[in-house]
């Protein structure tokens, strides 16, 4: 592991980073006296990603999403702009 001086530190520091990304950690010292270790961070886990679900949820046969539904009654017009919304959740029934 290398060890370089804060000043070396300061005039070096995206080649110094840029090894510490490939795997070569180095250790910064002020006077002689290791201060900091440098090294890569982990990979951050990726992203959940849309889809996630897929297969796990079934949309019912008589889902219609347009028009007028015998169980929902008719579908409203979209809200203005600003308008307040509430959501009622009900039991789908076979």
């Amino acid at each position: 592991m290398v060890t370089v001086n804060i000043h070396e530190a300061k005039t070096q520091l995206s080649k110094l980073v840029d090894q510490a990304v490939k795997g070569e950690a180095f250790i910064i010292a002020k006077a002689g006296k290791p201060l900091v270790k440098v090294a890569a961070l982990d990979a951050p886990p990726a992203p959940q990603r849309l889809g996630f679900l897929a297969g796990e949820i079934a949309v019912p046969p008589r889902f219609r999403p347009h028009g007028r539904s015998r169980d929902c009654g008719p579908v409203r017009e979209p809200a203005q702009k600003g308008a307040i919304l509430t959501l009622e959740i009900v039991p789908w029934q076979a």
